[in-house]
């Protein structure tokens, strides 16, 4: 089952395009990661799946429902963590989690919640005096109640220390593996590695690229990474790595050679740098990360 579909959105704020003829499907019960640099239409995209703006053209579906002739049935389904998600200072954690279940009508218990995202200790206390990753905590509380069909999660690690953020990747997996579908935008891409069984990268309001991440490493050109040590690369060194079949990128980096590749060439390389004169001292490799992907995809003219 399609848990969220976008066909042919496209939308315009006056002579901005922010979104472009977009097509985006996400299947039920996945984790699905959102990528983008700042301006890539990553906000339009959420506020249209939640009806807050609405496409110029296209038509859009979440859980089944028409999100702009449906939206009502839509939220009651959906929790929603936002991105600067601000708080009602006088209200306690216990008063905002109690709004949010009364509101889906779920009668859960509002402690229960909190003690889920680590805020036990601070439920009688009113969240104008909470640190920014206390009330990131609270707002998933919220999104939590009702055990929604979909989570919709933008940027949800801001102001979480790293202890915070593996609790964060811990109740993700626990949602999907409930059964719910996860909408993971965020600009922290260890995070979504870490939790995303498929990753969707915007560029300009097009979708240029949707995969897991090993696919997307396969695709981007970004290949593996290797490290020579050495006593001192020279120019030659750099040369004769660069002229290796699968070869992508290579350079100087102090004493360092770090290779860009494709493929199986890391000990033609490494026997190319000595065949250069370089005295090679260490080598070692690495998977492209998905910041290396990202930029890829998101720099390069593609």
């Amino acid at each position: 089952m399609t848990a969220i579909e976008l066909s042919g959105v496209t939308k315009r704020f006056g002579d901005v395009v922010a979104l472009r003829d977009l097509d985006m499907t996400v299947e039920s019960g996945e984790v699905y990661g959102f990528l983008g640099p700042n301006g890539a239409g990553k906000s339009t995209t959420i506020d249209v799946l939640l009806d807050f703006v609405r496409p110029t053209e296209g038509e859009v579906s979440v859980l089944g429902h028409d999100a702009r002739a449906e939206s009502r049935a839509v939220r009651e389904r959906t929790g929603v963590l936002p991105e600067g998600f601000d708080t009602y200072d006088r209200l306690t954690a216990r008063e905002h989690v109690e709004f949010a279940v009364e509101s889906k009508g779920s009668g859960e218990d509002p402690e229960a919640l909190l003690d889920r995202v680590g805020l036990a200790d601070a439920v009688d206390r009113k969240a104008g005096g909470f640190s920014k990753g206390m009330t990131q905590r609270l707002a998933l509380a919220m999104a939590l109640a009702g055990e929604p069909d979909l989570l919709v999660l933008d940027e949800p690690s801001t102001g979480l220390d790293p202890n915070g953020a593996r609790e964060m990747r811990t109740i993700v997996r626990e949602e999907a593996e409930r059964g719910a579908t996860v909408f993971f935008s965020s600009h922290v891409l260890g995070q979504v590695e870490a939790v995303c069984d498929r990753v969707g990268i915007l560029r300009d309001g097009d979708l240029v690229a949707v995969d897991t991440v090993e696919g997307l490493r396969e695709k981007s050109g970004a290949g593996t990474r290797l490290t020579v040590e050495t006593e001192g690369v020279t120019d030659g060194a750099v040369e004769a790595a660069a002229a290796v079949a699968g070869v992508t990128e290579a350079r100087a980096e102090g004493d360092r050679l770090v290779v860009s590749y494709e493929g199986d060439a890391k000990m033609e390389v490494v026997n190319a740098v000595e065949d250069a004169g370089a005295t090679v001292t260490d080598f070692a490799t690495a998977e492209a990360s998905l910041e290396d992907v990202f930029a890829a995809y998101t720099e390069a003219e593609r």
